[in-house]
C-alpha cells in the first residue's frame, strides 16, 4: 500500500524508535531483581525513544513544533503544525514485561488532528489514519464494530488508581457499567484502546485524567474507523481533552448516558 509522504515520515519514525524498545523490552525481565532497577531503566528506555523520534521527524519537518511526554512542548518556526508524541504508552505493562504498549504519534495542524501513528513493537500491529483517507491495520482497512446493545459489547476503561484520579468516581462508573456490558477490560495502554475500537476489537472505551499524548492519534483513528470520539460531556475532543469516550455512534450514546448518570 503506498503511503503520504506524510504518514512514510511517521511510519519510519515510529519503527526506528520501535526497534530500540523492543530489544529494551527483551531486557526487562533481567532487572526484576531490583525494585529500582526497572523503573529507572523503563525511564532512560522512554526518554531514549522520544528523543529518536523528535530527531526523526523534525529532520523530515524542521519547522514544526513537537509536544513529547517526557520533553514537554518545543516551538517550531511553522506555528500551524505540532507533532504530539507519546514514546512510550503504557508504561506500566512495558516494566512487568506485558507486551502491550505503544508508540503515538499525530500530527496537529491549526489545532486539529490530521494524521495518526499508533505502533506496537512487541506484535508490530501498526494502525495509520489520516484525515479523510481512513483507518489501517497493518495496510488493512478498519471500521468500528456495528454492535447496536451494550448487552453485547465489550467495553474498555481506565482506572483510577493509588496517587491518580478520582477512586470514588471509578467506582461508581465501574458499578454502573459492569452489569450492562458483555465484558468489561482494562489493558492499560490508551493508545491502543482507541485502536483497538477503530479496529473492531472493542465496541468502546472510556478513560479520564489523559493527556495531548495519549489520545490524539487515537482519536483519528477511531474517527477515519466510521466511529464517535468526544470527552465525557459528549463535546468534541481538542488538545486540552483530558477525559475520552469512544465508540460506534449507538454505542458511544448509550456510554455517555451511564457514565453521566454514575457522574452525578
Amino acid at each position: 500500500m503506498l503511503h503520504s509522504a506524510l504518514l512514510n515520515v511517521m511510519i519510519k519514525a515510529a519503527r526506528k524508535a520501535g526497534r530500540t524498545l523492543k530489544r529494551d523490552f527483551g531486557e526487562v525481565e533481567h532487572l526484576q531483581v531490583s525494585l529500582k532497577g526497572p523503573a529507572n531503566f523503563v525511564t532512560a528506555a522512554d526518554r531514549k525513544a522520544e528523543e529518536t523520534l523528535r530527531d526523526e521527524l523534525l529532520t523530515a519537518r524542521p519547522g514544526y513544533g513537537f509536544l513529547g511526554e517526557e520533553g514537554g512542548r518545543h516551538e517550531g518556526t511553522d506555528k500551524t503544525h505540532t507533532w504530539v508524541v507519546d514514546p512510550l504508552d503504557g508504561t506500566s505493562n512495558f516494566v512487568h514485561g506485558i507486551p502491550h504498549f505503544a508508540i503515538s504519534i499525530a500530527l496537529e495542524r491549526e489545532g486539529t488532528v490530521v494524521a495518526g501513528v499508533i505502533y506496537n513493537p512487541a506484535n508490530d500491529d501498526l494502525f495509520t489514519a489520516e484525515r479523510g483517507k481512513g483507518a489501517f491495520l497493518n495496510d488493512k482497512r478498519l471500521r468500528v464494530a456495528a454492535r447496536r446493545r451494550l448487552a453485547d459489547s465489550v467495553i474498555a476503561c481506565g482506572l483510577p488508581h493509588l496517587g491518580r484520579g478520582d477512586l470514588a468516581l471509578g467506582a461508581r462508573e465501574i458499578a454502573a457499567v459492569q452489569p450492562q456490558v458483555a465484558g468489561l477490560r482494562r489493558f492499560g495502554a490508551a493508545a491502543l484502546d482507541l485502536a483497538w475500537v477503530a479496529a473492531g476489537r472493542l465496541d468502546g472505551y472510556w478513560e479520564r485524567n489523559l493527556s495531548a499524548w495519549d489520545i490524539a492519534a487515537g482519536t483519528i483513528m477511531v474517527r477515519e474507523a466510521g466511529g464517535y470520539v468526544t470527552d465525557l460531556d459528549g463535546k468534541d475532543t481538542t488538545p486540552a481533552t483530558v477525559d475520552v469516550l469512544a465508540g460506534n455512534e449507538t454505542i458511544h450514546s448509550a456510554m455517555l448516558k451511564v457514565l453521566k448518570a454514575a457522574g452525578k
